[in-house]
C-alpha cells in the first residue's frame, strides 16, 4: 500500500510454486493480476480515501474553529453572496491609510527622488538581479582562471551598482529608507555582499561560502511580482504559501512530538538490534539523533523495510540473543517482531498517512481560499490601488478628504472601484456621512464603493458595524468621530436652500416692483411717501429711492 517493494514481492509471487518446490520463473502469472487489483483498489482507492477523509475533516473542524460570529454571538449560514461581502470586509478592514514619504525641499535630493520613485528605475534593479543570477549559474568547478577572473570582475560590478541604488535611495528617502521592510532588507543585502568580498578568505575559512550571499541577494526577485501583473498566479501561490505557514508550523511541531515519543520508544526496544540491512552506525536506534534520522526516513515511507528486517529477527541463526553489549547490562542483538510490527505500522499510519496528509489539506485548503479571493469582483489588488490613489489626496494620512474632492479622487481610481466623471449624481445618492468640515473618512468610501460593486444586501449591516469596530481598534490614535450628515441629507439641504433663495428672489422682486410703483404714484410727495406707506414698505422705498434717486 505504500509502494515501498512490492515489485520484489510480485516478483516472488509470480515465481513461487508449492511447498518446499523450488520457484521457476513467472510459474504463477495469475499473481500479476492480484497485485494490479490490490494496487489499483488498496493503493489508488482506499489509501485515498483514507487521506480525503482525514483532509474532509480537517478542513470541517477549521471550518468550525473559523466560523464568523455575528448578530449577538450567534453562528450563521452566509450565503455566496454574504462570502463575498464578509471576505471584501475582511480585506478592507485589514488595510489603513498610509502617510506616503515627503519629497524632500532640497532641488537635487528632490530629483533624486523622483529618479529612484520611478517604477522604470525599480524594473532595472530586477533586471540586473536576473543578469546577476546568469552570471551565478554560468560557475562551475573546474572552470578556467580566466573565466574565474571574468566572473568576479562581474561580480563587482554588481555589487557596485546595488551599493549605488542602495546609497541614491538612503539619500532621497532619509531615514523613511528604513521604514521600508524591502529597503531593509536590501540594505542587509548590500552589506553582506560587500563582506564577502572583503572578507572572502576569512568568512570561507571559519563560516560560510561567501557564494551564499550572493544567493541571498537573488531573493530580492520576489519584489518584481507586486510590479508585473502578469504574475497574478505565481503571486497567488506565494499567498497560498504564506497563509498555510502558521498551521504548517503547528503540523510540524505535532509530527516532532510524535518522533520524540517513537523515538523514545525505538530506544527502549530496539537500540541492540543486529546491524544489517537498513539498520547501520547511523540508521538505528541507540541514540535519540539516530532514532530521529530512522524516523524522518519512516515518515517519507522510504526505506522502512530495510529498518524492519533486523528487527524481525527473533533468534539464531539470524541473531544472538546472548550476546554481550559493552556498557549495557542488555543482552543479545535480537529484535521483537510483535512489538516492531505494531511500532512500524503505527507509525506509519499516524506520521505518513494522518500527519503528513495533513500538510496536502492545509496547502489544498489555502490555495483553494487564494484562488478564490483573486477571482472574486474585489481582490487585494483593487484595495491595495485605493489607499494608493488615496495617498495623493490625503498625503498627511488623516483618514479624510473634502467632500468637494471626492469626484476626482473616485474618477482617479481603477477600475472596478472607478466611477467616471460625470458622477456627483451617483455620490450623492451613495448617503455617505460626512462629518464637520465637509469631510468623508475613508471606510465610509471604501464600504459604498464596494457595495456598488457587489451588489446591496439587507444584512450587510452588521458586518460593516463590525469591520468599523475592527479598523478602529487598528487605529488606537484615531478618535471616533460622529457624522452630523449624510450627502443625500446635504444634497437635500441644497435644494431646499436654492428653493428657498429663489422663492425669496422672487419675493423681492415683486416687493421691488410693487415699490417702484408705490414710488411713481407717490413721486410728487415725498412726505405722503414717509407717512402713509406701510412700515416695511416705506423702508424699502426709502432705500431705493436713496440708490436710485
Amino acid at each position: 500500500a505504500t509502494f515501498k517493494g512490492w515489485m520484489d514481492i510480485m516478483y516472488a509471487a509470480v515465481d513461487s510454486r508449492e511447498i518446499e518446490e523450488q520457484p521457476q520463473y513467472e510459474i504463477n502469472l495469475y499473481m500479476y493480476i492480484y497485485f494490479v487489483i490490490f494496487i489499483i483498489f488498496g493503493a489508488f482507492f482506499t489509501l485515498n480515501l483514507f487521506i480525503g477523509v482525514i483532509i474532509d475533516n480537517f478542513n470541517q473542524q477549521k471550518k468550525k474553529m473559523t466560523i464568523p460570529l455575528y448578530f449577538g454571538g450567534k453562528d450563521i449560514f452566509m450565503t455566496e453572496e454574504q462570502k463575498k461581502y464578509y471576505n471584501a470586509m475582511k480585506k478592507l478592514g485589514s488595510k489603513k491609510p498610509q502617510k506616503p514619504i515627503p519629497r524632500p525641499s532640497n532641488k537635487f535630493q528632490g530629483k533624486v527622488f523622483d529618479f529612484v520613485t520611478k517604477q522604470v528605475f525599480d524594473i532595472t534593479i530586477m533586471i540586473l538581479i536576473c543578469l546577476n543570477m546568469v552570471t551565478m549559474m554560468v560557475e562551475t568547478d573546474d572552470q578556467s582562471e580566466l573565466k574565474t577572473s571574468v566572473l568576479y570582475k562581474i561580480n563587482l560590478v554588481f555589487i557596485v551598482i546595488f551599493t549605488g541604488e542602495c546609497v541614491l535611495k538612503m539619500f532621497a528617502l532619509r531615514y523613511y529608507y528604513f521604514t521600508v521592510g524591502w529597503n531593509i532588507f536590501d540594505f542587509v543585502v548590500v552589506i553582506l555582499s560587500i563582506l564577502g568580498i572583503v572578507l572572502s578568505d576569512i568568512i570561507e575559512k571559519y563560516f560560510v561560502s561567501p557564494t551564499l550571499f550572493r544567493v541571498i541577494r537573488l531573493a530580492r526577485i520576489g519584489r518584481v511580482l507586486r510590479l508585473i501583473r502578469g504574475a497574478k498566479g505565481i503571486r497567488t501561490l506565494l499567498f497560498a504559501l504564506m497563509m498555510s505557514l502558521p498551521a504548517l508550523f503547528n503540523i510540524g511541531l505535532l509530527l516532532f512530538l510524535v518522533m520524540f515519543i517513537y523515538s523514545i520508544f525505538g530506544m527502549s526496544n530496539f537500540a541492540y538490534v543486529k546491524k544489517e540491512s537498513g539498520i547501520d552506525d547511523i540508521f538505528n536506534f541507540e541514540t535519540f539523533g539516530n532514532s530521529i534520522i530512522c524516523l524522518f526516513q519512516i515518515t517519507t515511507s522510504a526505506g522502512w523495510d530495510g529498518l524492519l528486517n533486523p528487527i524481525l529477527n527473533s533468534g539464531p541463526p539470524d541473531c544472538d540473543p546472548e550476546l554481550e553489549n559493552p556498557g549495557s547490562s542488555v543482552k543479545g542483538d535480537c529484535g521483537n517482531p510483535s512489538i516492531g510490527i505494531f511500532f512500524f505500522c503505527s507509525y506509519i499510519i499516524i506520521s505518513f498517512l494522518i500527519v503528513v496528509n495533513m500538510y496536502i489539506a492545509i496547502i489544498l485548503e489555502n490555495f483553494n481560499v487564494a484562488t478564490e479571493e483573486s477571482s472574486e469582483p474585489l481582490c487585494e489588488d483593487d484595495f491595495e490601488m485605493f489607499y494608493e490613489t488615496w495617498e495623493k489626496f490625503d498625503p498627511d494620512a488623516t483618514q479624510f478628504i473634502a467632500y468637494s474632492t471626492l469626484s476626482d479622487f473616485v474618477d482617479t481610481l481603477q477600475e472596478p472601484l472607478k466611477i467616471p466623471k460625470p458622477n456627483k449624481i451617483k455620490l450623492v445618492t451613495m448617503d455617505l456621512p460626512m462629518v464637520a468640515g465637509d469631510k468623508i473618512h475613508c471606510l465610509d468610501i471604501l464600504f459604498a464603493l464596494t457595495k456598488e460593486v457587489l451588489g446591496d444586501s439587507g444584512e450587510m449591516d452588521a458586518l460593516k458595524a463590525t469591520m468599523e469596530e475592527k479598523f478602529m481598534a487598528a487605529n488606537p490614535s484615531k478618535v471616533s468621530y460622529e457624522p452630523i450628515t449624510t450627502t443625500l441629507k446635504r444634497k437635500h439641504e441644497e435644494v431646499c436652500a436654492t428653493k428657498i433663495q429663489r422663492a425669496f428672489r422672487r419675493y423681492l422682486l415683486r416687493r421691488s416692483v410693487k415699490q417702484a410703483s408705490y414710488m411713481y404714484r407717490h413721486s410728487k410727495d415725498e412726505a405722503a411717501l414717509g407717512l402713509d406707506a406701510p412700515e416695511t414698505e416705506g423702508l424699502i422705498a426709502t432705500k431705493m429711492q436713496e440708490s436710485y434717486g
